[in-house]
C-alpha cells in the first residue's frame, strides 16, 4: 500500500498511531515495520517524537496558550467604551484599573483589540464626524477668473489688540484686487468689500477660494457673493495647502522690508498697507510670474515684456554664439494656474 503524500492527519489519530508504535516496539517489533503498516514514513514518526504532533504548517489552526478568549476580548472592549473610560487612552485605563486593584490586559493588548474593532479613536455612541471632501480644483487661464482671499491679523503697539487686513488676490496675476483694514472681523464688512469691488471692476463668473471662517461662510457674505455672480469655494478646516496662494501672500506682506511689525492705530495700518499695495502691484517683480509686476501680468503687458527680453537674448547670442553652450533662457510663464487641494509645492512668496 503506497503512502499518500501531503495528507492531513488529525492530531488525535497521530496520537493513536504514536501509542500503537510505542506498544509495538515494546513487544519487539521494528519501528520501520510498524510505520510501514500505519502508512507513514519513519521520518514522520521521528519528527512527531522530536517536535510533537501539532500541525505547524502556515495557516493551520494552532493552540496559543496566551491568546485571549472571546469573553476576555469583549471585556476589554466594554471596559474601554463605558462612560468612565470612553475618553481615555489605554495607558490611562490600565493605570486607573491597576490603582483600583484590577488588571485586565496590557496597554498594547488594549490597543490591539480596540484597533481590530475600530474603536481606537471613536468609542462613544455619538455620531462620527463626516470626513471633509477636498475642494474642487480651480483653473485660471487669465485674470479675474479665480480669486483667493482671507483675513490676517496685524499687531498694534497695544499688547493683545490687533487690526484685521481683508485681502483679495488674483491667483493668475498675483495682483491685489481688493483690500481693506478694520478693527474687527465682521461678515458685513466683508460683504461690503465685495460689493464695492464688484462696482469698481464689474466682473462676473469669478471663483473665490477662502477658508472656513465665519466671515467667509456667514449668511450675508454668501448671499452677497451669489448676488454678485461670485462662486465661493472653501478649503478644509486646518488644511492651509487648500488655499496656498493667499497664505504665501501673507508671508510676503509680513516679511517684506519695511514691515513695521506693529502699528500705532488704524490710520497707520491703512497708510502702510496702501503704500505696500502700490509697491506690490506696480513695482514688485514677482518671481512666480516671470519677474514682472502683478499689474503687468494682470493687464497683459507682461507678454510684450517677455518678447522684448527674448529678443534681447537672441541678439546677444548672435553676437557671441560661442558663449552660449547651454540652453538659451526663455522668458515666459505658465498659461494655466491651478489651485488644487493639498498642493505640496508651495508658491514662492518673493
Amino acid at each position: 500500500m503506497g503512502r499518500q503524500r501531503g495528507r492531513m492527519i488529525p492530531i488525535n489519530k497521530k496520537q493513536q498511531m504514536q501509542q500503537l508504535i510505542k506498544e509495538g516496539i515494546c513487544k519487539g517489533a521494528k519501528k520501520s515495520a510498524l510505520c510501514n503498516v500505519l502508512d507513514i514514513s519513519i521520518r514522520t514518526y521521528q519528527r512527531w517524537e522530536k517536535t510533537g504532533v501539532s500541525d505547524k504548517r502556515k495557516g493551520a489552526e494552532k493552540h496559543i496558550p496566551r491568546k485571549l478568549s472571546d469573553s476576555e476580548q469583549q471585556k476589554i472592549i466594554s471596559t474601554a467604551c463605558n462612560n468612565k473610560f470612553k475618553d481615555d487612552n489605554p495607558y490611562s485605563i490600565v493605570a486607573t484599573l491597576a490603582q483600583e486593584g484590577t488588571y485586565i490586559a496590557s496597554e498594547s493588548t488594549f490597543y490591539r483589540i480596540l484597533r481590530k474593532v475600530g474603536k481606537v479613536r471613536h468609542r462613544t455612541d455619538t455620531r462620527k464626524s463626516n470626513p471633509r471632501s477636498k475642494p474642487k480644483e480651480l483653473i485660471a487661464t487669465g485674470s479675474n477668473q479665480v480669486w483667493s482671499w482671507d483675513i490676517t491679523w496685524l499687531p498694534t503697539t497695544v499688547r493683545g489688540v490687533f487690526l484685521f487686513a481683508y485681502m483679495i488676490i488674483d491667483i493668475w496675476s498675483r495682483k491685489i484686487v481688493g483690500w481693506e483694514i478694520h478693527e474687527r472681523e465682521d461678515v458685513d464688512l466683508a460683504a461690503n468689500l465685495f460689493k464695492r469691488l464688484k462696482r469698481r471692476l464689474n466682473v462676473k463668473g469669478i471663483h473665490l477660494r477662502s477658508d472656513n471662517g465665519n466671515q467667509m461662510k456667514g449668511a450675508s457674505i454668501l448671499s452677497t457673493l451669489y448676488e454678485l455672480g461670485i462662486m465661493p469655494s472653501f478649503s478644509r478646516p486646518r488644511v492651509s495647502n487648500d488655499n496656498p496662494f493667499i497664505e504665501s501672500f501673507f508671508k510676503t506682506v509680513k516679511y517684506t522690508p519695511g514691515y513695521p511689525g506693529c502699528f500705532e492705530d488704524l490710520n497707520a495700518g491703512r497708510q502702510w498697507m496702501m503704500n505696500f499695495v502700490h509697491w506690490y502691484n506696480e513695482s514688485h517683480l514677482h518671481s512666480a510670474i516671470g519677474f514682472v509686476t502683478p499689474e503687468q501680468m494682470h493687464n497683459g503687458t507682461a507678454f510684450d515684456i517677455f518678447e522684448r527680453r527674448n529678443d534681447t537674448i537672441q541678439i546677444a547670442k548672435s553676437a557671441h554664439p560661442e558663449r552660449w553652450v547651454n540652453k538659451i533662457r526663455v522668458w515666459k510663464v505658465n498659461d494655466t494656474v491651478i489651485l488644487s487641494p493639498n498642493q505640496t509645492k508651495k508658491e514662492k512668496a518673493a
